[in-house]
């Protein structure tokens, strides 16, 4: 019993890596999908890992590959990367893209590609190809040839299995955003925190894992994969006025993001090539990029984009890889063709901008410190081990490091064709190597609560507790004398 069932698993073992590279094309379902991740991850062991986030309503495990020079665990100043598939469950070209791309990396690492090898030794990597399991197998059920799962509108196995939308499952902080504006309340324009409305509601399994995961990794860029249509889709996907279904919603990163999107539509060879035939519907954006943006296309709230701008450092844009969102299996290698350059150039844009740690004047990191920039309204927050990454397109920027009264402003050059600058920022704060070492170890990578509400950083809170700490201590051991 015990031989054929090892003899089953060895079987999916090699079907599943021939299936992704060699062989004729075929789909993986959720067992052959991580027989699939496995064989990856058993083939370059030294540079990846294989774990998971938690598991879909059905009890699916959702998947994660980790691919790094240390897997396993964080770099202080090695920024963090990830793609996400088949959120919608009938969408699946993303789902088998993640699976070439991952043999694709291991393959090219081992022949000692230069380009692969500085992504993999200089960025931490997660790929995790299905989000929504449970709808591809419902999906699986019909396959490519039926107009219910491969068409733009079909829309079987799309949602999870209790019917959720998983894109639209996130808390809705653009709305958060935008109430504030319009009531002319302060506007906090990074890490809102998650609406206590929002936890009343029930929320899929799949949309609080990834929660937990996009809030214990300082995630810096990201991209979700589509079907349905052929365009690059950046923020604000909800719009700006409710009454108003489709018009242009702008982020304060408005022209990064324009830069990400076209990164990935320029690499494609149709997206952004004018006058390329798109059938899937009215949208053709070849002519203008093969960009667009969310909420001009039309308004979505509780979008996965606008969640990961507004609640935590990452910066995503959803990826639409083409009409067809269930394609024939014969069409896959074409298609892995065509999106093999543009993954991998939207990958290698994790790396620029600027980066470098926020210091005290002892040396030690400062943990939860702000970064600012002069004329963009949207700041980001220094890691766990004090380390940062803040995207930008090339140009001079006046740059503040921040802490609670404490800061500090240089000018800091983003140059065209270089990687992420380094800019190091020191604070004065005064503060002992004791009280640096407490925060450090009491901070999250970026943001976490044991009730899974997102809540900023505060660092009086953390003062305070310590204090106490140090007070109960010596009383202690006076009274104890």
């Amino acid at each position: 019993m015990m031989v054929g069932a090892t003899l089953v698993v060895l079987l999916l073992w090699c079907s599943a890596s021939v299936g992704v590279e060699t062989g004729r094309p075929r789909y993986h379902n959720t067992v052959e999908m991580e027989a699939a991740l496995r064989a990856v991850a058993d083939a370059c062991p030294d540079v990846t890992r294989l774990y998971s986030i938690g598991t879909s309503e059905e009890g699916r495990e959702l998947w994660v590959l980790e691919i790094s020079d240390n897997p396993g665990q964080h770099e202080p100043g090695e920024p963090e990367f990830r793609y996400t598939a088949n959120i919608h469950g009938n969408e699946v070209l993303g789902r088998e893209l993640l699976l070439y791309l991952a043999n694709y990396l291991c393959s090219r690492y081992q022949a000692a590609d230069s380009r692969v090898t500085r992504l993999v030794d200089e960025t931490r990597i997660h790929l995790i190809p299905s989000l929504n399991p449970d709808g591809y197998e419902k999906a699986a059920e019909l396959g490519h040839q039926s107009y219910r799962t491969s068409s733009a509108h079909g829309d079987y196995g799309r949602y999870n299995t209790r019917g959720v939308n998983l894109y639209r499952d996130f808390p809705g902080l653009g709305k958060v955003l935008f109430t504030n504006r319009n009531n002319n309340h302060k506007v906090q324009n990074n890490h809102l925190r998650i609406p206590d409305s929002y936890w009343s509601r029930q929320i899929a399994n799949e949309t609080k894992a990834f929660l937990k995961w996009a809030e214990t990794y300082p995630f810096v860029l990201g991209a979700n994969l589509h079907g349905g249509s052929l365009v690059a889709v950046y923020p604000f996907d909800l719009g700006q006025n409710p009454a108003d279904l489709s018009s242009y919603s702008a982020t304060a990163d408005d022209e990064l993001y324009r830069h990400l999107a076209g990164t990935y539509a320029r690499a494609h060879p149709t997206m952004a090539k004018c006058g390329a035939r798109v059938t899937c519907d009215n949208l053709n954006t070849t002519c203008n990029g093969g960009i667009k943006n969310g909420a001009s296309w039309f308004s979505v709230p509780g979008s996965l984009l606008d969640y990961s701008y507004l609640g935590t450092n990452a910066m995503e844009v959803a990826l639409e890889l083409g009409c067809d969102k269930f394609p024939a299996p014969d069409e896959l290698p074409r298609l892995w063709d065509d999106n093999r350059e543009p993954l991998l150039s939207y990958l290698e844009q994790v790396h620029i901008g600027i980066k470098g740690f926020v210091r005290n004047n002892k040396g030690h990191v400062m943990p939860g410190a702000a970064i600012s920039v002069q004329g963009i309204q949207h700041d980001i927050t220094t890691a766990k081990d004090g380390d940062y990454w803040r995207l930008l397109v090339p140009g001079t920027y006046r740059v503040t490091a921040y802490w609670k009264s404490y800061e500090e402003t240089k000018t800091c050059e983003v140059t065209r064709d270089g990687p992420a600058t380094t800019c190091d920022f020191t604070l004065h704060t005064d503060l002992t190597s004791d009280m640096h070492s407490f925060l450090k170890n009491n901070i999250p990578d970026v943001e976490a609560s044991t009730s899974g509400v997102a809540g900023q950083y505060q660092p009086c809170a953390a003062i305070a507790a310590y204090l106490i700490t140090s007070t109960v201590t010596i009383l202690y051991t006076i009274l104890g004398q």
